[in-house]
């Protein structure tokens, strides 16, 4: 009796996209494969795809390796995150845009303005982490970031970081911003806004969102130096999130 087969969209990104050759690729499977089993598959017909210490995810949720997979399912090979368009989705509502700002643009990102536009009477503090591309990396000069992101998954990450800080510090207003495409030396990369009554909650958000954006939201960074380019490495997902090495391949 032959099995019933089902197809899943592949989506590749930063090395990985590279090592694969394409970004988007149909994969065949067993009804009732999982995310082990398609790791499986992937890692016989690319040997070269780095996939130990990568995270997986499944219609932009992260997975586990026992994850059973669906017909249609969007699978994402996710490698550790380095860290114009707006969120997809619909805007709350007015005074939900007031405390959180959640965006991922093409666009030069104005510091100021967001800086200007997060103060209310009733904030004691305002800090602002504003990343810049530096002008050398690795001991190299670099001549310019190219940075992709899975983009519906990183708006959700983004708000989900953002609401999370403002339940867990008690401040008033996030803003997070992170820019795409190619970024020229000293552009701003992502800015990150919080405003609040008291500046010991403000500065603690906002180191507690750059940190863990850096490991879980996923966007990638190509570095471009005067002697070739590279993807920068990331660092290694949160317990939980990356798979165990005797999932993958």
């Amino acid at each position: 009796m032959l099995s019933l087969m089902i197809h899943v969209r592949v989506l590749a990104f930063g090395v990985l996209k590279d090592a694969i050759g394409a970004k988007a690729l149909p994969v065949e499977l067993p009804e009732g494969a999982t995310v082990a089993d398609l790791l499986a598959r992937l890692g016989g017909q690319y040997p070269g795809a780095m996939l130990q210490g990568i995270a997986v995810s499944v219609n932009a949720e992260y997975a586990t390796a026992s994850q059973v997979l669906s017909a249609s399912d969007e699978v994402g090979l996710l490698p550790p995150v380095s860290g114009g368009s707006e969120p997809t989705g619909d805007v709350v509502d007015e005074h939900e845009a007031e405390i959180l700002h959640i965006a991922l643009t093409r666009d030069v990102i104005d510091a100021d303005g967001l800086v200007a536009a997060a103060k209310r009477g009733e904030d004691g503090a305002v800090v602002a982490f504003d990343g810049i591309v530096r002008n050398h990396s690795r001991g190299r000069r670099t001549l310019h970031l190219d940075y992709e992101a899975y983009e519906e998954m990183a708006v959700k990450q983004m708000d989900a970081l953002g609401r999370e800080a403002r339940s867990r510090f008690g401040v008033r207003h996030v803003a997070i911003v992170h820019r795409l495409g190619r970024l020229a030396i000293g552009e701003t990369s992502v800015l990150i806004v919080v405003a609040s009554a008291h500046r010991a909650q403000a500065f603690d958000a906002c180191r507690w969102i750059i940190d863990t954006l850096k490991k879980t939201v996923p966007i990638w960074k190509k570095e471009t130096f005067a002697d070739g380019a590279v993807w920068a490495d990331g660092e290694p997902f949160p317990a939980g999130l990356g798979l165990e090495a005797a999932d993958a391949p």
